[in-house]
């Protein structure tokens, strides 16, 4: 325990340490930066004095009239108060030198000078900066600032002049910048070679820092990596957009480590501090509180070998330990009577599973009269057509003359058998479904209003997402509850349809909009569709594709009833979602425009119709 207390002091000395570093390292970072910001602008400031200077030089009688040996004695007398420039070089455009600051070495050819760098300084007008290369008077590594120099009250070029950087003595300009020891600035180019480095410049100048170096617009403003002489820094970039090139400054990782040692020491001697008193505290607790709790676990043990009689009081060392010791004691009592409130507990749920039981056998009576409703259903249905043709049969031959008297006799025993038969389905119909009231004007928002409250609860539960969409305000004239099943059959075949595919999630739309003298009521989905030799069939009574026990095969025919029964048209068609769409269409009239419809319970209405599908070639909108 105490080991376990020590572990968030210890966390957070490690932590502290890890804080603590970060800093430093972040404070080094930004020293980098600046330094190198610092630096570009010393560099820029010194090439903006070189531009001043060669600008004078270019307009300079002698450059202007290529007097060789004026030009070498202003070259010369120019070189001897610019330090870090390497030689000064004049040409013309044939690439003839014309004048140089320093001698040309033995054996050098007159017209040396660079034959690319003249050329494009010539056909640009601009002056240039070249990448590393060798001067041609000293052969030694430089970068030329190529200036164009003009005739003399013309603007076409007539010669380059070229001014040379001394790359071994160019980190002098930052010699004036405080660094810490084994700090490096570098200058790179474009290709990642060095160009200036303010340790061991001769030997790095041309080498390249890495093969993998990003252009320098893209280098971080800071980073960390290990340099050429293998010393890990932290280095500031900073572009000089002359080049362009890179100017790096690269502080040792070794310097925030030392600037956090001694915050290291400080919090190592405040976490062996705490650890010690934490200790001490520790130990002292655990010698007064040890022979309290073993008192306490003595009556812990009786209680666990089922002893549940009350502990014996004991003096304990401390008021904590005394009212555990008594809430020991109050949960031995409290246990006695538990034991005892279990065992009457134990009776009144033997008598609540046996009412449960007779509740379950009282639900499952209530399913089959269920599916009696639905047998009773199918039957009146199969039994009304034959009824309705023996009927028709029957006055039919009742017309005829020349029957006698028996045969009419026996027409009219027929008639009457017929009709006790018609009462006994329409009693069963009753039985099997509510009777629907009189026609009146249906508003189509609030059937569908009614259809979502009956189906949100197993949509949402089948992922299904239900979208509605009406452009219309009309009213149709029919019953709302047929139109209200009408269209709650449409939503679950379609819901059915699409558990039936697998889908994890699915959706449905209802559309309700104007189809000329009509309105168009469609359900559409994204199941699987209607297959090509199911669409003759799927208005017929009895014909379903669902599994057995889904379905009874009545819900469509029913439809194809009520909705013909007012005039409408039903039918499907396949949708641009790779489902079906089920729709169908009503007149809009008014009450006293429009006949009564007979009555006709929903079993009923598809009793004489041909399996006949009203399909639609696409949505009227």
């Amino acid at each position: 325990m105490t080991v376990s207390l020590l572990v968030p002091f210890v966390l957070a000395a490690l932590w502290s340490a890890y804080v603590t570093r970060l800093e430093r390292d972040s404070e080094v970072r930004e020293q980098a930066a600046t330094v190198a910001a610092t630096a570009a602008a010393y560099l820029n400031q010194y090439l903006t004095g070189l531009d001043s200077m060669a600008s004078a030089l270019v307009r300079h009688q002698a450059v202007v009239a290529f007097d060789s040996a004026a030009c070498d004695r202003l070259f010369a007398d120019v070189l001897r108060h610019q330090p870090l420039v390497l030689n000064i070089v004049l040409s013309d455009s044939t690439g003839m030198i014309k004048g140089t600051a320093l001698p040309l070495r033995p054996g050098a050819a007159p017209a040396a000078a660079l034959p690319s760098v003249r050329e494009a300084v010539i056909a640009s007008g601009k002056p240039i900066v070249t990448e590393l290369t060798h001067g041609v008077v000293t052969g030694k590594p430089t970068i030329i600032l190529a200036y164009p120099v003009r005739q003399e009250g013309s603007d076409a070029v007539a010669g380059v002049l070229g001014l040379g950087l001394d790359l071994a003595r160019l980190q002098t300009l930052f010699s004036d910048v405080p660094l810490p020891e084994n700090s490096v600035v570098t200058m790179t180019d474009a290709r990642g070679l060095v160009l200036a480095r303010s340790r061991d410049a001769e030997r790095y100048i041309g080498k390249p820092t890495d093969s993998r170096a990003l252009p320098p617009g893209e280098v971080p403003r800071t980073q960390m990596l290990t340099g050429l002489d293998g010393i890990e820094r932290f280095y500031g970039n900073a572009v000089l957009a002359r080049g362009p090139w890179l100017l790096s400054v690269g502080i040792p990782t070794s310097v925030a480590v030392a600037r956090a040692a001694p915050m290291y020491r400080r919090d190592f001697l405040i976490a062996s501090a705490m650890t010690l008193t934490l200790l001490f505290v520790a130990l002292f607790a655990a010698s007064i509180v040890g022979r309290g709790i073993n008192g306490v676990r003595d009556a812990v043990r009786r209680i666990a070998n089922g002893d549940l009689s009350p502990p014996v009081r004991s003096n304990v060392p401390n008021r904590e330990l005394a009212e555990l010791q008594e809430a020991f004691i109050t949960m031995a009592a409290n246990l006695r009577e538990t034991h005892q409130a279990l065992d009457v507990q134990i009776e009144q749920e033997r008598k609540m599973r046996e009412t449960l039981q007779s509740l379950q056998r009282q639900v499952v009576r209530q399913e089959r009269l269920a599916a009696v409703g639905i047998l009773v259903s199918g039957v009146a249905h199969e039994l009304n057509n034959p009824l309705q043709a023996i009927l028709g049969t029957a006055e039919l031959l009742e017309r005829h003359r020349g029957l006698s008297p028996e045969a009419l006799e026996e027409l009219a025993f027929v008639k009457t058998q017929s009709g006790r038969a018609r009462e006994i389905i329409r009693n069963l119909s009753r039985f099997s479904s509510q009777q629907s009231g009189p026609p009146a004007l249906v508003d189509l928002r609030d059937v569908i209003n009614e259809v979502v409250q009956l189906r949100r609860r197993d949509l949402d539960n089948s992922s299904i997402v239900l979208d509605i969409e009406i452009s219309t305000l009309r009213k149709v004239y029919a019953n709302f509850t047929e139109v209200e099943q009408v269209t709650l059959n449409f939503v679950i075949n379609a819901q059915q349809s699409i558990e039936s595919a697998g889908r994890a999630r699915g959706r449905i739309l209802i559309r309700v909009f104007d189809a000329g003298k009509r309105v168009r009521l469609e359900v559409q989905d994204d199941g699987p569709g209607v297959a090509p030799e199911d669409e003759p069939k799927l208005f017929q009574p009895f014909f379903t594709t669902k599994p057995v026990g889904k379905g009874t095969g009545l819900g469509l025919s029913v439809s194809y009833g009520i909705i013909e029964s007012y005039g409408g048209s039903i039918g499907h068609f396949a949708n641009e979602w790779g489902g079906a769409t089920f729709f169908f269409e009503l007149p809009v009239s008014e009450p006293a425009a429009r006949p009564t419809p007979q009555a006709v319970s929903p079993v009923s209405k598809a009793d004489d119709r041909p399996p006949v599908l009203h399909r639609s070639v696409s949505p009227r909108i």
